[in-house]
């Protein structure tokens, strides 16, 4: 099963996206983290997501690029948090995969999808906020707009969370 999730910054998106992993019941739990720690930000970042799930049972995997290139249990239920970060990476990151950052994001789902029980993607939305961006932020929307899109069509479930309640928009 594959489950979208997305909201803005700060919308509760990434609690209700463990506590759907952990409604899930009994299995292996992997997270796997795909936020490049570049600045004292970014490591306050991290650790503050590493405390909320320090409980939750969650074997983690670091994966900035090459996502594809992931093994994880068979079978395990799978949390990759969070799609802007890896579709970033794979576009900006030296050993990313550039111009075939859509191409390369969906083939590592879909090696997931067949390795996974249940994999939930987080995901956020950048979309509505009014600015005409350069070009090279409208290029990284792009290639995210696309790779959401491709995502909730093979979403079984996809849930926009605002202010920390979940939106049914699929499923």
């Amino acid at each position: 099963m594959l489950q979208v999730i997305t909201g803005g910054s700060g919308s509760g998106k990434s609690a209700y996206a463990e506590d759907c992993i952990i409604k899930l019941g009994c299995g292996e739990r992997i997270y796997i983290a795909t936020m490049y720690p570049f600045d004292e930000e970014s490591y306050r970042r991290i650790a503050r997501h590493r405390d909320m799930r320090r409980e939750k049972s969650f074997d983690t995997i670091e994966c900035y690029t090459g996502l594809k290139d992931v093994n994880i249990p068979q079978d395990a239920n799978v949390l990759l948090e969070c799609m802007s970060n890896l579709t970033a990476n794979e576009i900006y990151l030296e050993n990313g995969a550039g111009d075939s950052t859509i191409e390369a994001i969906l083939q590592g789902i879909d090696t997931l999808l067949h390795q996974a029980a249940n994999l939930v993607v987080v995901t956020n939305e950048i979309f509505s906020d009014g600015i005409d961006h350069d070009e090279e932020i409208k290029r990284y929307q792009r290639y995210l707009g696309r790779i959401n899109l491709e995502l909730a069509k093979r979403a079984e479930h996809v849930t926009e969370v605002v202010y920390g309640i979940p939106v049914t928009i699929k499923g």
